[in-house]
């Protein structure tokens, strides 16, 4: 501090009106406030069959009883359901309308029924087990309908961010996963992210990677599809305190608010305000990696109530340091003079 206040490099030194963009403050992301509607995946109805789901299907081929045949059948990981004289049926990612229609389709085409009327109901859907850690309110593993395993469900699921989330989230997934039934094209992927046009669930997804929530949000490219055994990692953001020293009253170390930004009267608010009403000097010293040296920001106390621009933004790691001044001087010695002559004097 000494070597600072005792003389910096022009280089380094630098007032608010000439402070580079490069040396502003970097924003810290709120994601709690973010609208995570962009980790969405593609809106699929609640009755989309996917590999795995159970039905029970009711078959009348005429107006006898003896005519209805019930049946529980299951879709296969290849998007098909074996029915007894009928064979393979398609119906993963159709709807339970749709999927009664292909069925009746099938019984005609096969000469089992002239005017067939089927009935399908979805008795049980397979679901995906996401284990979700880390920054969320309720850690642990979640199951999701393998039509609504989406990044975003994965998190509701688990309780919703915590505050101390961060803007990254990494995702694993296991090698074995071959894809849903829905038949899609490799080149309409990307890092395991489908289109919003796109139904049902990528045919493959990379191994693990890295998601910045943030730049998803505003893309509304976010909508990853997560496997079974899928594992989520919501980052913890650690913000370095800011400090602040000098003449404060209450000089110290200060978590950095990520629910709002931070500024230099902010600041002094923490600190409990001056100890000195003369004081006026600040200093910002603002260090990152990679640089050799500090970059210092004077502020004027002054300024910074009236001037918006005055009132620098801080950043998590700054110290911000109320210094001396011949004027600060003055209110010291006087307090020295009233010490000696007794508290009871009025200063003026």
């Amino acid at each position: 501090m000494l070597a600072i206040a005792g003389g910096c490099s022009q280089r380094n030194f630098y007032r608010p009106k000439n402070l580079p963009p490069e040396l502003a403050a970097i924003p810290v992301p709120n994601v709690k406030r973010l609208d995570l509607s962009g980790l969405a995946g593609p809106s699929t109805g609640t009755e989309l069959i996917q590999p795995g789901d159970v039905l029970e299907l009711s078959i009348a081929g005429g107006m006898s009883n003896d005519a209805v045949v019930d049946l529980i059948i299951r879709v296969g990981d290849d998007g098909n359901a074996q029915l007894p004289d009928v064979g393979p049926v398609r119906l993963a990612g159709f709807e339970l309308a749709d999927a009664e229609q292909a069925i009746a389709m099938a019984c005609i085409e096969r000469g089992l029924y002239l005017q067939p009327h089927v009935a399908a109901t979805l008795k049980h859907q397979r679901k995906n087990r996401i284990t979700v850690v880390g920054a969320v309110e309720k850690p642990g593993i979640v199951e999701l309908p393998r039509g609504q395993s989406y990044l975003l469900d994965a998190i509701v699921a688990a309780g919703g961010l915590s505050d101390e989330a961060g803007p990254h989230v990494d995702i694993r997934v296991p090698n074995s996963f071959t894809g849903l039934a829905m038949e899609i094209d490799p080149d309409t992927t990307r890092d395991g992210v489908l289109p919003a046009s796109a139904r049902g669930a990528p045919a493959a997804v990379s191994q693990s990677h890295r998601l910045n929530i943030v730049d998803a949000v505003m893309s509304s490219s976010g909508g990853q599809y997560l496997t079974d055994n899928a594992v989520v990692v919501v980052e913890r953001q650690e913000l370095a305190p800011v400090q602040v020293i000098g003449l404060v009253k209450a000089p110290g170390e200060y978590p950095y608010p990520v629910e709002r930004p931070l500024d230099v009267l902010g600041a002094l608010a923490l600190a409990k305000g001056l100890s000195n009403p003369f004081a006026d000097k600040i200093f910002v010293i603002r260090q990152r990696a990679g640089m050799p040296d500090p970059a210092v920001i004077e502020v004027s106390l002054r300024n910074a109530k009236r001037i918006g621009r005055d009132n620098v933004r801080l950043e998590p790691g700054d110290v911000v340091s109320i210094e001396r001044s011949a004027g600060t001087a003055v209110w010291d010695a006087i307090n020295i003079v009233r010490f000696s002559l007794g508290s009871s004097v009025p200063l003026f």
